[in-house]
């Protein structure tokens, strides 16, 4: 077997009414809390309240929009202005990247841009960051798992990762019952990320069979229960089995890497006002498309195989052949997005004037490098403008 490290979250606490948990859980470590939220004012403020009654005092500060540099500096002066030594992440992937780029700040000192990769500094991290947990409330980006922060620096139109094992969240509390009342299309958005980064990570060339059980048991969930969670966000089950989705997807992109998908969406997500979950439905059946043409022609059949696997987890068929097998994977993903009104990426002022840019930007981001195929400039510039057109 191939050499492997893996990292994970010190203690997971999941499922439905855990978040009465939240106080008892911060407790444990410290008495100020700084909170980051997006999404509910009144669950933020319910959550303090909890705070408070385990002795712990906390200071609300929302994160509106992807965090970019100056709202995670600006989150460290409110932690230390309040002696703030807990963050806590509550909402979606925003909220709890914020949280953990706070805590790292807090534990190391500088600016979030000093240790951005690719665009910002690229200083290590060589200090634990603050305690902190992350609480979803959305099921998608997994970042509850993940050891990396992304963070948007605007004057560079890119997103790049804060990252290190030392910026994992003390606690992950993961309660299904917080996503109820998400609007559908963030279901839909986010849920794709979530299958997407299932896709990616066991396709990735940083797989491992640590990751591959991992990625494999999540895509079969994510592919029984996204869609009933889409039609009806009050069924418990499905919310509870994209919980675990998102969770096991974090799992498996910090240790595998991801791909061409989330290679395009660092740029993509820097540069238009496109929520990162649509970037990656969008693109998604494109990225599987020109990587399997690529395999054809290179004659890679290992890597077929793989999404000879997915395209079975996906249709629940596992008697297909390859070939239907690897279809199954662009058509299902597809129709996933259609049924769900994801947006083309035109709807959001994408443009043919835009690709050659995107496809340079692209081949910058962390995640390209993981892409289980190299795919050419002219591959790379047809994803897109499929992506863009619908097409």
């Amino acid at each position: 077997m191939r050499k492997f490290e893996f990292y994970g979250v010190g203690r997971i606490v999941f499922g439905l009414g855990e978040f009465a948990r939240a106080g008892e859980l911060a407790a444990g470590m410290g008495r100020s809390a700084l909170v980051v939220f997006n999404g509910s004012e009144e669950l933020a403020e319910r959550l303090v309240a909890m705070l408070k009654v385990a002795g712990v005092s906390a200071v609300l500060r929302r994160q509106r929009g992807e965090p970019v540099v100056t709202d995670v500096d600006g989150a460290v002066e409110v932690a230390r202005r309040a002696g703030a030594d807990v963050v806590v992440g509550l909402g979606g992937g925003s909220a709890i990247d914020a949280a953990k780029a706070t805590a790292a700040l807090l534990g190391n000192g500088g600016s979030a841009v000093d240790y951005m990769e690719v665009v910002g500094k690229g200083q290590k991290i060589t200090r634990a960051a603050a305690p902190w947990m992350a609480i979803p409330t959305t099921a998608g980006t997994g970042a509850e798992a993940t050891r990396n922060a992304v963070i948007g620096l605007p004057e560079k139109k890119f997103k790049a990762s804060i990252r290190s094992e030392l910026l994992l969240p003390r606690v992950a509390l993961v309660d299904a019952e917080l996503g109820v009342n998400v609007p559908a299309a963030v279901t839909a958005s986010s849920g794709m990320d979530a299958l997407c980064q299932l896709i990616e990570s066991y396709t990735s060339s940083g797989a491992t069979v640590m990751t591959d059980g991992l990625a494999m048991q999540g895509i079969r969930v994510a592919a029984g229960a996204l869609m009933r969670a889409y039609r009806d966000g009050q069924d418990l089950a499905a919310r509870e089995e994209m919980s675990m989705a998102a969770l096991l997807s974090g799992m498996t992109l910090t240790n595998a890497g991801l791909g061409a998908v989330h290679g395009f969406a660092a740029p993509i997500g820097a540069n238009f006002p496109v929520p990162h979950g649509v970037v990656c439905a969008a693109l998604l059946p494109h990225v599987i498309w020109a990587n399997v043409n690529a395999m054809r022609e290179a004659g890679d059949a290992k890597g077929l195989e793989r999404y000879a696997t997915v395209g079975r987890l996906l249709s629940d068929q596992d008697q297909l052949s390859e070939e239907r097998a690897v279809d199954a994977c662009v058509l299902i993903t597809e129709a996933m997005a259609l049924e769900m009104n994801i947006p083309r990426l035109g709807a959001y002022g994408m443009a043919e004037m835009n690709v050659p840019e995107m496809v340079g930007l692209a081949r910058k981001a962390s995640s390209m490098r993981f892409n289980p195929v190299v795919l050419s400039d002219e591959a790379l510039a047809g994803v897109l403008r499929a992506a863009i057109n619908g097409d």
